[in-house]
């Protein structure tokens, strides 16, 4: 394969003022979480667009109803049972003021996604409340001109693509991100794609997903899609969160996350309405400009589609622990 075809783009998610990105990983199985923290407060929205979502606080991000910001978004693995984790991000938040002052108490909002990986291992390992606190704890001493760690870290331990014809053909996925700039404000993105169909480059070409039969290159796209009846429904889920400093009210951070989805949709193909893609959106207000919609959301539709291909591309290969063997991108030959 092309060297660079391996080359990450650019950015991250922390170029965004205000935030901060921990991970935190379970022992015995690959599964993890990922924390972004902004414990000032940011306004968030949120577009939940699959059919099988694991989600927490979402109602609460509508723009009709009354909170107006989020201090933390996690986004997990271990399905619906991942949930758990966001209490100890709550934990960390209360025990450090963070928190909508509600009379003599201050509650922590923290919205957050899960991803289906409870098919590689034991199935009783799962993100929890200690696991979410860590995250917390990294993301504090994650140096701030450091990037966020890449490919299976985190919500990415367990991520898979390419499971359109089952789970033996599949390939790693992992936890990507990246940023842009345009004037005066920045905007960035961090998701954990773990996707039923396959991960594509600007240029249409698959980077990981469906391996042909012999597994040691990728299936061609037809063959995929006329033997689609073989898919396992339920069991991806490709979530994440884009990000800007701009001031924006919750009815265009809710619209941010809708125009986040296109980007998705440019870098994972076929796209399952049966699986749980949520896109979470948060406004810093860092930068103290208004930001135009139509502009911030051809951004974030671009950051989401860099950092799926930037998350397939940091990814390596899980093998070993009675688990199937996964290959990473860089492991095909043709990739």
């Amino acid at each position: 394969m092309p060297r660079g075809r391996l080359a990450l783009d650019p950015g991250a998610i922390t170029d965004v003022g205000g935030l901060a990105v921990g991970h935190g990983a379970c022992a015995g199985r690959p599964t993890g979480c990922t924390v972004v923290l902004c414990p000032q407060g940011a306004v968030a929205g949120a577009a939940v667009r699959g059919g099988a979502p694991g989600t927490r606080e979402t109602d609460l991000l509508r723009p009709e109803n009354s909170v107006q910001q989020v201090h933390a978004v996690l986004l997990t693995g271990g399905s619906a049972f991942g949930l758990d984790a966001a209490g100890g991000v709550m934990r960390w938040l209360d025990e450090h003021g963070h928190g909508v002052v509600v009379g003599a108490a201050r509650v922590p909002i923290v919205p957050a996604a899960v991803l289906f990986d409870l098919w590689l291992g034991d199935a009783r390992i799962r993100p929890g409340a200690a696991m979410g606190y860590a995250a917390c704890e990294a993301a504090c001493e994650a140096v701030s001109c450091t990037p966020p760690a890449q490919g299976c870290v985190g919500a990415g331990l367990g991520a898979t693509v390419g499971k359109w014809l089952g789970p033996e053909r599949a390939m790693k996925g992992g936890i990507g991100t990246a940023s842009l700039r345009a004037g005066a404000f920045a905007v960035g993105a961090v998701v954990a794609v773990n996707a039923v169909g396959n991960v594509v480059d600007a240029d249409g070409r698959v980077l990981a997903g469906v391996r042909s039969a012999d597994g040691r290159g990728l299936a061609a796209l037809a063959e995929t899609l006329c033997q689609g009846d073989a898919v396992g429904l339920g069991q991806a889920t490709t979530i994440g969160v884009v990000a800007t400093d701009a001031v924006l009210g919750k009815a265009e951070a809710t619209q941010l996350a809708s125009l986040a989805h296109h980007g998705l949709a440019r870098a994972v193909h076929p796209i399952s309405v049966n699986d749980g893609d949520t896109l979470f959106a948060l406004a810093t207000g860092t930068s103290g400009e208004r930001g135009d919609l139509t502009l911030l959301g051809a951004l974030a539709a671009e950051v989401v589609a860099r950092a799926i291909r930037n998350g397939v591309r940091a990814a390596t290969a899980l093998a070993g622990h009675g688990l199937p063997a996964l290959p990473a991108m860089r492991d095909l030959t043709g990739a």
